[in-house]
């Protein structure tokens, strides 16, 4: 495939985002956007598979590159968690589940913003699950407010599962501040967040650390696998329509820092994402994106690792070869069972008297209702600006 087609459907899939990625030659050290043939690809990924024939060999890479991601984003040691001091407020009841509008501490002065849904009509414990979002910026179709995410979210809480939306760096609340998604080593933040995204879900009432799991599509496709190699509480994993050996993320909150060619190795977002073995972990992809090739290239690589655990039943593909990149409803209903099935969540409830998966009980919510601050709930005075420096330690 050429580069230039690539070119061509990241431009529009990204909104501009893939054209604002540094020259590879500026930083040898990156391995960004479609940075190989797919020829290519599926040979390196053959030398890979060489380094490792049984379970040990691989717990030996598979630790090699979990410290390659930390370090070369920076996050090696992880800095010091800061009290989250949660913002929780404008509760509205639907069928089945509660929306509230949320705000928490990922560093001293930095808020992490965005919805938290709930199970109404069942007892806890609960599962929970993240749900990061990609690079749609279109304000009709944007972020977390688009109506796949409500759709995803509302369906997951009335099955059973506390379940946190929320805003990339740049986007939502934070674009209402004025950040921007192209700062400075985004990817560190980014990841660090999603890292106290966790935090927050198990500080939840009735949550139960043990049955967390985290969905998303495009650049929350990349968040999801990123998140589940460095953090081992995430228990099952649906990264959708991302997992590709030749392409590597066409954002700088993907790829725009060494997590992938460091001094000691080189690797890829198929190893990455195995990274999740033995954890349960279904791939979603599809004919008219760069994971095109996943049920033949992608899926059985990372199969095979999981066969190291005798645990080759924990991951699946779901492909959709005539659709393309998004997370419509039928990657959602291929999602629902397999999240069912892992964290115990109750698929009936969202189900026909037939055994149809029903979203109709839905409420699209505006966006504007939506936000964590607005003039009721205005943004902490202790709140960071964009030009004040991040608080790492």
């Amino acid at each position: 495939m050429k580069r230039a087609w690539i070119t061509s459907i990241i431009a529009p899939i990204l909104l501009g985002v893939a054209a604002n990625v540094p020259a590879q030659e500026k930083n040898p050290d990156l391995r960004q956007g479609a940075f190989l043939t797919e020829e290519a690809a599926k040979a390196e990924l053959a030398e890979f598979a060489k380094l490792y024939s049984d379970k040990d060999p691989w717990l030996q890479r598979a630790a090699q590159i979990r410290r390659g991601i930390l370090e070369g984003a920076e996050l090696s040691p992880l800095p010091e968690k800061c009290d989250l001091k949660p913002i929780i407020h404008s509760r509205r009841r639907f069928d089945g589940y509660s929306v509230a509008n949320v705000a928490f501490q990922s560093l001293p002065g930095v808020y992490v913003t965005g919805n938290l849904y709930r199970p109404l009509g069942i007892e806890g414990p609960y599962a929970a699950v993240l749900c990061p979002h990609g690079h749609w910026g279109d304000k009709s179709d944007y972020g977390r407010f688009r109506n796949d995410m409500q759709y995803r979210c509302a369906a997951l809480a009335r099955m059973g599962a506390v379940v946190f939306a929320y805003d990339m760096v740049g986007y939502g609340d934070w674009a209402q501040a004025g950040w921007q998604h192209h700062i400075d080593k985004v990817l560190k933040l980014q990841l660090w967040n999603s890292i106290r995204a966790v935090d927050f879900l198990i500080s939840r009432p009735g949550v139960d650390p043990k049955r967390i799991g985290i969905t998303g599509a495009s650049g929350g496709g990349t968040q999801s696998f990123l998140l589940t190699a460095v953090d081992d509480r995430i228990a099952v994993s649906v990264p959708t329509v991302m997992v590709s050996a030749h392409f590597f993320g066409g954002c700088v909150c993907e790829s725009g820092m060494p997590i992938h060619k460091r001094p000691g190795h080189i690797t890829d977002n198929v190893e990455i994402a195995a990274l999740a073995a033995p954890r349960p972990m279904l791939l979603i992809s599809d004919g008219k994106d760069w994971t095109r090739n996943t049920p033949d290239v992608e899926y059985p690589h990372i199969r095979r690792i999981y066969g190291f655990f005798d645990a080759a039943d924990n991951v699946a593909c779901a492909h959709f070869p005539d659709e393309g990149h998004d997370y419509g409803r039928s990657k959602r209903l291929a999602m629902y069972p397999f999240m069912a099935k892992h964290l115990r969540l109750a698929l009936d409830r969202i189900r026909t008297p037939d055994g149809q998966i029903d979203e109709s009980f839905v409420t699209i919510q505006k966006l504007e209702d939506l936000y964590a601050f607005n003039e009721s709930h205005p943004r902490p005075q202790t709140a960071l600006t964009p030009k004040d420096a991040l608080p790492w330690k």
